[in-house]
């Protein structure tokens, strides 16, 4: 048998109620499907409890499209790092042509890679900086691992001694901190180049 009892608020929504007979089973608050709207839009306390289900409702929603726009911006991001990537070697194999191999002195060929004295991988802040990327043969590049100890002799002719010790000096920098880039600082990368 169901159990029926009278409209009339408990709890929060004491003072609220028609009075009419309903069935236990579709009452909140112990009122009717009639009386609870009221509660909620009228009452302080069924204004905080609605507050309360909508932003539940929307908290997932607005989750997920901020998690959209941050991987939104992250792809945006490693775009730009790989359009920049291409455009600063494209500049560096140009700026060396006719130049010898930064580490063995092999003659410029079309093949000439652009290899960074300090790898870019471990010293984020150098990744683009001219001075720590020259002309490379394939050789040195690829499977000496960049031939630094040739590579090291020959840069400060390259580059003139004072470049080559600021150069040094921003290695040492890289190391106390972690490069964050930014897309406006790609664009200020790829502006520069022109």
């Amino acid at each position: 048998m169901i159990k029926e009892k009278p409209c009339k608020g408990i709890g929060v929504a004491i003072g609220f109620g028609c009075g009419k007979i309903i069935n236990v089973a579709f009452r909140k608050y112990g009122l009717c499907t009639s009386c609870y709207p009221t509660f909620l839009f009228t009452s302080d306390n069924g204004k905080v409890i609605m507050h309360k289900a909508i932003n539940k409702v929307q908290k997932p929603r607005l989750d997920f499209e901020q998690k959209q726009v941050e991987k939104k911006e992250l792809t945006r991001l490693k775009l730009m790092l790989n359009n920049t990537k291409t455009k600063v070697h494209a500049h560096v194999r140009n700026r060396d042509i006719g130049l010898n191999c930064i580490s063995c002195n092999t003659p410029y060929s079309d093949d000439f890679q652009a290899g960074h004295f300090y790898p870019a991988g471990s010293f984020e802040t150098l990744k683009f900086n001219l001075d720590n990327i020259n002309g490379q043969c394939v050789q040195c590049n690829l499977f000496k691992d960049g031939n630094f100890e040739n590579y090291s002799l020959n840069l400060p002719k390259r580059i003139g001694l004072e470049r080559y010790q600021n150069l040094v000096q921003l290695a040492e920098i890289d190391k106390q901190f972690q490069k964050v880039w930014t897309v406006e600082k790609l664009k200020e990368i790829q502006k520069l180049l022109k």
